[in-house]
């Protein structure tokens, strides 16, 4: 798919690789509306960034756990750029609990990253599918991690959460097939804010990786560009990590 002069949604688009691949889509002749909860800054800064280079985008704020939000948003980008052809589904959050302590899990941790990281992404593809369908073509991206591979990350609810985020995606590819492509993305460690305050464990980290670098935004954003683009390509599961979970 070409993607100049298409629309996409990218959720959590204002930091980390939701800005890297903001701001790769736009110079890609993409119009980007930079989806946030609570960073309106960021998003708006994220916004600012594309239209010095000439292109286009807006900030919009939506809580992707709650349903009705999610709507609003597709409704006001589709109003604003005409339709809504991708979709990156980057919106997630954590909590940082021992693996082991399985008390620390409470039903409040499991009810918050299961909103946001499995709901929220099934509520914006539900959203921008009509749209996509109308076109008769659609492509998007969940952002999954290495986490849902391995069972280890921040937290055991976490974890969980990014397996069910891959068979989201397998689910959501048979579904809205063959208008719509569904694949995901699957980031090791990458250096974002996430890691702040743990840049001696990233250290640490970076040499026992085949490729010995702990990845940037940018380059998940390249894999997520690339994933848009393939049309011969649904239902994948993509492993981008610097070799680490080999």
């Amino acid at each position: 798919m070409d993607l100049s002069d298409k629309t996409a949604i990218v959720t959590g688009g204002g930091t980390g690789i939701g800005r890297a691949t903001s701001l790769l889509l736009a110079k890609r002749g993409v119009a980007v509306a930079v989806n946030y909860s609570r960073s309106q800054e960021d998003a708006e800064e994220t916004v600012q960034l594309i239209k010095r280079e000439g292109g286009r985008a807006i900030a919009v704020q939506a809580n992707v756990s709650r349903d009705e939000e999610v709507k609003a948003m597709v409704q006001q980008v589709a109003g604003q750029f005409g339709t809504v052809d991708l979709l990156v589904n980057n919106a997630s959050i954590t909590r940082h609990i021992p693996l082991d302590d399985l008390e620390a899990a409470t039903d409040e941790v499991w009810d918050e990253l299961f909103s946001v990281n499995v709901k929220g992404m099934f509520h914006c593809a539900k959203a921008v599918s009509p749209y996509m369908k109308t076109t008769g073509h659609g492509a998007i991206v969940n952002v999954g991690s290495i986490a849902g591979q391995t069972g280890l990350g921040s937290s055991l609810p976490y974890a969980v959460s990014k397996a069910a985020v891959h068979g989201l995606t397998k689910s959501l590819a048979r579904a809205l097939s063959p208008a719509i492509r569904v694949n995901c993305v699957v980031p090791g460690a990458v250096a974002t804010r996430w890691w702040s305050g743990r840049e001696e464990q990233m250290k640490l980290l970076a040499p026992q990786l085949l490729l010995q670098r702990i990845s940037t935004p940018e380059d998940i954003a390249q894999l997520i560009c690339a994933a848009l683009e393939q049309e011969a390509m649904t239902g994948q599961i993509i492993t981008v990590d610097g070799g680490q979970t080999l």
